[in-house]
């Protein structure tokens, strides 16, 4: 199936259960989107639900069967994609409804769009065959694109024997992607996971059939260049092609958060913009090797390799900006999203916590399971439910799914760090440090601060659509980035596409500063967290991390100082704004020592 590429924007995965079923809403109307494949047993209520909202059989899939995992996503990603080829094709009949669903979606297009430009000159023709027959050819849905967290890969036990590592869990949701109806891409995040990447070769779908086709597509999530030139060679070597390499900001996005040693989003995407002949080229060679290697047809050029961005992006100038200075395909809207009920599974006590945020109330947690700074609110339901746990003096989760029951710590088959069982044993284990009243007080707090997301970042879905949460509870986890703070107002889909393409402004706060400033500054904070968290003066590999942090933000710096000029003309900035706060932060940067001020000359500082 071809996809719609006239929208220039995508919507990210959120979360577990924000956007579970977000392609059905816009994919329709064209836009791309992901699913969170970490959930089967939501992705098999969420089923249940559908099938009985559009009178479908369903035949539950018990996680006592056999590979249920693996079943119960490719048969939710086949209702996905049944329900949306027939939402499109009521798109398609409805051409000349004056409030149809074609309406709908010609009006979300940019005015840019070739497709909406044609439409309105065959229109003209008042032709209706002639019109029917081209938006028939012509009009495709968004892409139905899925999310797997590559390190979220537990290893599964039946009467306590490990089960072969196609059962481990991001196993099991890339079978189940690859053995669905989609043909759109698999999203690989969190990192380069060698075994995983490896199981990809056991899917012809990956592969090109004899046209240069693929049935289903590949997209990294990376954080600079070469990690994306070491895992697209990685692939290439088994005749793998990356179609798409998604590079987000690792402070200035939601979710799990990525500090990648200070690098900045601008410098970064300048690299793919510089090296994106080289990447190609490096990875082509290999590849078609590869691919004749295994007897398969190699293709004479390159398949199409897209490069889009996301994490902070709130403005329409910000947003045509990255496409055009930096020469990108797509920029991924995620956060101002979870202002859209018509898009995205946000329940209303979550949603009015989310309208009402400002900056103070948005941080990042240590509240992750997995061990990674996560971007969280403050006074959402489920920490008020941890809070109530804590109280009660019976900490931590019951950890009813166990997807990051990944620590080793008290269990060969693992537990979960959020966990009761987990936490019960490491506060039992504190008791008998000897540590004084402090000392306990600040490993209790770092103990019990963590959460069961897995449960939390699944809930509002059930919530939103009247399901059974008797297992979960209904307690929600939510992880919007820190652009969050400037969108005060609950949208429609319509009004939030016409921000992002420049029609009306929804950002009503002042003082917004611009996504590279905010990006530099949440890079400060974090540097000046981890000064105090290791403590000054620094020797060794802590100052190492340290110094090479600072010279990075120094270097981003002096990039965007060069890039200065051009972007308060493409950007809109008003007299010297972005200048002003980069020299400030600048100076700020330079001021943080993580020496002895008496032992700088001696260290070449």
């Amino acid at each position: 199936m071809k996809f719609n590429q006239e929208h220039d924007f995508h919507i990210p995965v959120m979360g577990i259960g924000f956007t579970i079923d977000t392609p059905l809403k816009v994919a329709p109307f064209g836009i791309a989107s992901a699913i969170s494949l970490v959930d089967d047993g939501l992705m098999e209520k969420m089923r249940a639900f559908y099938c009985k909202k559009f009178e479908l059989p369903f035949q539950a899939i018990s996680n006592k069967m056999e590979d249920f995992r693996a079943r119960r996503i490719t048969a939710y990603l086949n209702l996905m994609d049944s329900l949306v080829k027939t939402k499109i094709e009521e798109v398609k009949k409805s051409v000349f409804e004056q409030d149809g669903p074609f309406r709908k979606y010609l009006n979300l297009l940019p005015d840019s769009s070739k497709f909406k430009q044609k439409f309105l000159l065959i229109a003209e023709a008042r032709d209706e065959q002639l019109t029917r027959q081209w938006v028939e050819k012509n009009l495709t849905p968004g892409s139905i694109d899925v999310n797997v967290m590559t390190k979220v890969d537990k290893v599964n036990f039946r009467n306590h024997e490990a089960l072969p590592t196609e059962f481990n869990d991001a196993h099991a949701a890339l079978r189940g992607f690859a053995e669905s109806m989609l043909e759109s891409s698999v999203i690989l995040s969190a990192g380069m996971n060698p075994r995983l990447y490896g199981y990809l070769e056991t899917f012809a779908d990956f592969y090109p059939d004899e046209n240069g086709v693929f049935k289903k597509k590949i997209t990294l999530k990376v954080s600079d260049y070469r990690s994306a030139l070491i895992q697209g060679k990685f692939l290439a070597k088994k005749g793998l092609w990356v179609s798409e390499y998604r590079i987000e900001s690792g402070l200035n996005c939601g979710g799990h958060a990525f500090p990648a040693d200070g690098f900045l989003l601008g410098p970064i995407l300048e690299e793919f913009k510089n090296n994106r002949a080289s990447l190609i080229e490096a990875t082509f060679e290999l590849y078609t090797e590869a691919l004749k290697g295994r007897d398969l047809p190699a293709p004479q050029a390159p398949p199409e390799m897209k490069i889009t961005a996301q994490g902070g992006v709130g403005t329409a100038a910000e947003h045509r900006f990255l496409l055009n200075h930096y020469q990108l395909d797509s920029v991924g809207w995620g956060t101002p999203f979870l202002l859209v009920p018509e898009v995205t599974n946000v329940d209303a006590e979550t949603l009015e916590l989310l309208k009402d945020a400002t900056e103070e109330d948005l941080y990042l947690s240590d509240i992750s399971p997995l061990g990674v700074r996560f971007n969280s609110i403050r006074r959402n339901t489920k920490e008020l439910e941890k809070q109530q746990f804590i109280s009660k003096g019976r900490p931590g989760s019951s950890c009813p799914k166990k997807y990051l029951a990944l620590s080793a710590e008290f269990s060969e088959e693992g537990i979960c760090t959020a966990s009761r069982e987990y936490q019960y044993l490491k506060i039992k284990e504190l008791k008998t440090k000897g540590l004084d009243e402090d000392s306990y007080a600040k490993a209790f707090a770092r103990i019990v601060d963590k959460t069961c997301i897995c449960v939390g970042l699944g809930t509002s879905a059930l919530l939103v659509n009247n399901l059974d949460t008797k297992v979960e509870g209904t307690g929600v986890s939510v992880c919007p980035g820190p652009n969050l703070s400037h969108f005060s107002t609950i949208v429609s889909l319509q009004e939030m596409t016409d921000h992002i393409y420049g029609k009306i402004n929804l950002i009503k706060r002042s003082g917004r500063p611009n996504l590279f400033i905010k990006e530099l500054r949440l890079n400060i904070d974090f540097l000046k967290e981890k000064m105090t968290e290791i403590g000054v003066p620094a020797t060794g590999k802590d100052l190492k991390f340290l110094t090479k942090y600072q010279d990075n933000l120094k270097d981003g710096v002096a990039y965007y100082k060069e890039l200065a000029a051009s972007m308060k003309t493409k950007l809109g900035d008003g007299p010297d704004s972005f200048v002003d706060e980069l020299e400030r932060l600048g100076e700020e940067l330079d001021q943080l020592q993580f020496i002895e001020e008496e032992n700088l000359v001696a260290a070449g500082h």
